[in-house]
């Protein structure tokens, strides 16, 4: 398969064909995100990606989904979008799920029934990142949106009926806005409702400029005990919506996963357990991106 730059995949997409539709980020600006800092966004072309589907068709017979990649496929034209998936169905007939990436500003691009129509040629599940509910955190990491706006979008995807997976990130708010950051962000998620809820931990970059904010000490990271407060402010302060809770990224100090509502108590118990330092912590040289 052609593959530019590093695979990056949502974890539960590792049993899953990668087929790489673009490359890096359109918006490539957020301080915090070093995934496209080496690579111009563009397109691939139609004759590339169909080669790696004619391998795919050869050589991946046993893999049920298909992830598109890289950062936002979902920019593409809705032309596009429904050839290609066209195409998917012609070389894969057997993949039953399509999975992508994709940013609020090219949600709010596509209208229902564009959504709806890519869901019933097999868009399945789309990975959006949230990162804060805090406005002046996201204004502070150059997200380009706000919480509104983020809002708005989860709740087109819901009403579509495809599944919707929601990435959020420890730390964001530095060491001061640690406690708002996590309270605006179950606030908002709660409003955005979406079936999984992924709680990454930040770990910054040196080719970022948040990380280099951290270098020069103008952004002060939480540290693990802060973190640990902020994961269970965040999900103290959670409404009761039914979903997917998934803390257990590699970059985690405590890993926790598990269904809200009902595994709400138990997952806050180890969490509090942990903050009296009765718990372990993944010790540094064991978290990773």
């Amino acid at each position: 398969m052609n593959y530019i730059g590093n695979v990056i995949r949502p974890p539960s997409e590792a049993d899953s064909i990668i087929l790489q539709v673009t490359v890096g980020c359109s918006y490539n600006r957020c301080t915090f995100c070093g995934a496209y800092k080496d690579v111009a966004f563009q397109v691939k072309a139609d004759e590339t990606i169909e080669t790696d589907l004619a391998f795919a068709k050869k050589y991946c017979s046993r893999q049920q989904r298909v992830f598109l990649a890289d950062g936002d496929v979902l920019i593409l034209s809705q032309n596009r979008l429904v050839e290609l998936f066209r195409k998917i169905r012609q070389y894969l007939p057997w993949v039953s799920k399509i999975s992508l990436y994709a940013n609020a500003r090219a949600i709010k691009r596509k209208s229902i029934d564009q959504l709806l129509q890519l869901k019933l040629m097999g868009l399945h599940r789309i990975y959006m990142g949230l990162e804060s509910g805090c406005d002046e955190v996201l204004l502070a990491v150059k997200k380009g949106e706000t919480s509104e706006s983020m809002i708005a979008a989860a709740k087109k995807i819901r009403q579509t009926g495809i599944f919707l997976s929601v990435t959020t990130l420890l730390g964001l708010g530095g060491e001061k806005l640690s406690t708002h950051h996590a309270i605006e962000t179950a606030n908002v998620l709660g409003k955005m409702a979406p079936q999984q809820i992924a709680v990454l931990t930040l770990m910054p970059l040196d080719n970022t400029a948040l990380g280099q904010q951290v270098i020069t000490g103008s952004f002060t990271l939480p540290a693990p005990s802060q973190t640990l407060r902020e994961l269970h402010q965040l999900l103290y302060h959670l409404p009761d919506i039914r979903c997917q809770f998934h803390a257990n990224h590699a970059s985690s100090y405590l890993p926790l996963a598990g269904r809200l509502p009902r595994d709400k108590e138990t997952m806050l118990s180890s969490l509090e357990l942990a903050m009296k330092g009765a718990t372990s912590l993944v010790p540094e040289c064991r978290r990773a991106l």
